[in-house]
């Protein structure tokens, strides 16, 4: 048992001043290459004070920061010329730096800039990194998070300010076709969260109330009111009540139908289980009705869910609404209000959307994304999103399309 009124050992991070050998190993991986090099290296006493290994195609680059030999085991010289034996043995090549101290210090202003490409092409990718260094960053690691159906890839970035280095890529992005997200690097990442999303063309495909009219051989004049709304002719309330006017005298029983017929975003279902594997709490708010926000969130099991409420008057819609209107601020009003029940800081939330009315809850969130949203809305997010799958927002949160695979096989599930 250790006696806890005795010090920790030290730690094994050399002075500045202090040899230290980086020793790298190249070739085709083989089961064994990691333990054989430090079985090599143990006979001279070393300490190891970083690793990092890559697997690319099959072939291996493993760098290992070590120590000078202890006094007693032998020379560098001897060291070299072991691991050089060693190396030649497996059919690997070795290069030996000698050099002092760790590594240096990773410089102020660190972030993870995600990329998703479909595909992710050289060209673009020269045009990110440049932009990363024109900031004055680093590169300090690069990782792949997704291979299919986007090419999803994380840049860890220190020495440049975070809020500068988005501003700065989603123009050379917008410019190469591809989607850029920059996130401040920290414990909150890895924090339990609060996501929320938008509906219509965020969680599903469609615009609930074109479902709607479309039953009631509205389309024409609902579209008419929209457009109007999007012209700024009529504010978003008016609008909605105007719409919904146009429904009046509907079955109820189109309720049903119009459910049966929305249509999820490809990935919204993985997004969701996904996040509720992390712990996370989902919720949903939407300019739509609860009739369709109410049967998703018992679909697809969520935590919360708010919209506008259409009235219903002996078995038929009155064409009206009933209670608070979710507009653009009460989107934001929900998102603050759902925190405070999740007990989760609104630094902690993620907001997801893609209109203008989502805009307030966007600049509400920790996170804001626009998903495959007008360029007004891409302009004033955190990060964007322009591939049809809602899942991909995963990748903006450090997580792996390997470890969303593994989980859902894991479960007897099909990732969707």
């Amino acid at each position: 048992m250790n006696d806890a009124s005795q010090p920790a050992p030290a730690a094994a991070v050399p002075a500045a001043d202090v040899p230290t050998l980086l020793v790298k190993i190249f070739g085709k991986d083989r089961p064994g290459i990691t333990a054989g090099l430090f079985d090599t290296l143990a006979a001279y006493g070393v300490d190891v004070v970083d690793i990092e290994q890559v697997v690319t195609r099959g072939r291996i680059v493993l760098c290992a920061l070590v120590t000078a030999p202890a006094p007693g085991t032998g020379t560098e010289g001897d060291l070299r010329a072991t691991v050089h034996s060693w190396a030649e043995s497996m059919l690997m090549q070795t290069e030996i730096i000698s050099g002092k101290g760790d590594n240096r210090p990773r410089g102020e202003g660190r972030s993870h800039v995600t990329v998703l490409g479909r595909p992710l092409t050289a060209e673009s990718t020269a045009a990110i990194t440049a932009v990363i260094t024109g900031a004055g960053g680093n590169i300090d690691r690069i990782f792949r998070l997704a291979k299919y159906p986007v090419t999803a890839v994380e840049f860890a970035v220190s020495g440049a300010e975070p809020v500068a280095l988005r501003s700065a890529l989603a123009v050379a992005a917008a410019a190469r076709g591809v989607d850029v997200a920059v996130v401040p690097s920290g414990l909150q990442r890895r924090a339990q969260r609060l996501v929320v999303m938008d509906v219509d063309s965020t969680v599903i495909q469609d615009e609930v109330i074109e479902l709607f009219a479309a039953h009631a051989g509205c389309e024409a004049e609902v579209a008419e009111v929209t457009a109007a709304a999007m012209r700024g002719e009529l504010d978003f309330e008016q609008s909605l009540h105007a719409r919904v006017a146009l429904l009046a005298g509907l079955d109820v029983s189109v309720v049903d139908k119009v459910r049966a017929e929305v249509r999820l975003t490809p990935g919204a279902r993985t997004l969701i289980r996904t996040l509720k594997r992390l712990g996370y709490q989902v919720g949903v708010v939407s300019g739509g009705f609860t009739q369709v926000t109410d049967d998703l969130r018992e679909r697809l099991g969520l935590d919360f869910a708010a919209a506008n409420t259409l009235e219903v008057a002996d078995g038929r819609l009155t064409g009206r609404v009933v209670g608070p209107i979710v507009d653009r601020a009460g989107k934001a009003r929900l998102l603050r209000s759902f925190a405070a029940q999740a007990g989760v800081p609104l630094s902690q939330t993620v907001a997801i959307g893609d209109g203008a009315n989502d805009l307030d809850m966007l600049n509400a969130a920790g996170l804001g994304v626009a998903f495959n949203a007008k360029p007004v809305v891409r302009q004033a997010a955190d990060a964007a999103v322009n591939v049809p799958f809602l899942d991909a927002v995963l990748y903006l949160l450090g997580i792996t399309r390997e470890e969303i695979e593994a989980a859902d096989e894991l479960d007897g599930v099909e990732t969707t």
